[in-house]
């Protein structure tokens, strides 16, 4: 008898609360290099927690194996920074799900805008810019910039960009552009999933000049003619409205190839169409058999 809405229950994804756990307990899936320390991301760790203590906790699961034992999922920089800064334990998240690889698919990092709205919160409510940027690990001129993203940007731009992850040069390139223009362009980000420094460049070079700001030149990129610059504004202008019209069939288009995967996998699952597919178009049994295997890994 299957068991109604009321009797069903909802494994919980942690423990309900933080634990102090000593770090003898704690197992790293990896160990960080020395390479890593030297990176600018771990600078910024270890300025944080040096400034103003560990603000996420780490998270780990409970050793199946061993009781007194922890495996950390989440965290190798805090924890190795944390270890650096002369701390034996910390407050941890206990994960019921031991599988470091599908947490990790579920952690969505800060986004360059999410930040920029954290640090005009923390200005807000009084933090000081000098400590502000220790716990970054910025100058104070760069803090300002990040104070600063959003000016000169469209709201629906920075609407596209909201969760993304563009450089601080990509929104200095996206403000040479007219609004109109910022909007093209972040589409195309965000359609083409690239958010590099030379590919916003390569959307300035290709935008006219009617659409650029005042004193905004694109620049010149070598070996590139304004022939070549005009192209690749028309296939920008292309890319464009084909991102559009994607997006209006989308919906109706996915639905049609879920049915249809559906409707191949139950064909296969009768062994006399199967029998008579192999016996009278075997050209099409691996290929429906590729079809039923992509719905299987795709959900």
């Amino acid at each position: 008898m299957t068991p109604s809405v009321s009797e069903r229950t909802i494994a919980a994804a942690f423990e309900r609360e933080l634990i102090h756990i000593s770090f003898e307990y704690i197992a790293p899936l990896y160990l960080v290099t020395p390479q890593t320390k030297a990176t600018v991301k771990y600078g910024q760790i270890v300025a944080s927690i040096r400034e103003i203590g560990l603000v996420e906790p780490i998270v780990v699961t409970r050793d199946r194996n061993d009781p007194k034992m922890y495996i950390l999922l989440d965290g190798h920089l805090r924890f190795e920074a944390l270890k650096d800064h002369g701390e034996t334990a910390a407050q941890c998240i206990v994960s019921t799900d031991d599988e470091a690889f599908t947490y990790n698919k579920r952690i969505s990092r800060l986004a360059t805008i999410q930040e920029h709205k954290m640090i005009l919160r923390a200005l807000t409510l009084g933090v000081p810019e000098e400590r502000l940027a220790r716990a970054l690990n910025v100058n104070i001129k760069t803090l300002q910039e990040k104070r600063r993203l959003l000016d000169g940007i469209c709201s629906e731009a920075a609407d596209l960009l909201k969760d993304k992850q563009v450089a601080l040069t990509g929104f200095r390139i996206l403000k040479k552009m007219k609004p109109p223009r910022q909007i093209e362009a972040a589409r195309l980000m965000v359609a083409m999933n690239k958010y590099t420094i030379n590919y916003a460049r390569s959307l300035l070079a290709a935008t006219p000049e009617n659409q650029l700001i005042a004193g905004a030149t694109p620049k010149n990129f070598k070996g590139i003619s304004r022939e070549q610059l005009d192209l690749m504004e028309n296939e920008s202008a292309n890319l464009e409205r084909e991102v559009r019209l994607v997006e209006n069939t989308f919906g109706i288009d996915h639905l049609n190839l879920v049915l249809a995967r559906g409707y191949v996998t139950k064909l296969l699952s009768n062994a006399r169409i199967r029998r008579y597919l192999a016996l009278h178009h075997e050209e099409f049994l691996p290929e429906f058999e590729k079809i039923t295997k992509r719905e299987a890994f795709g959900s």
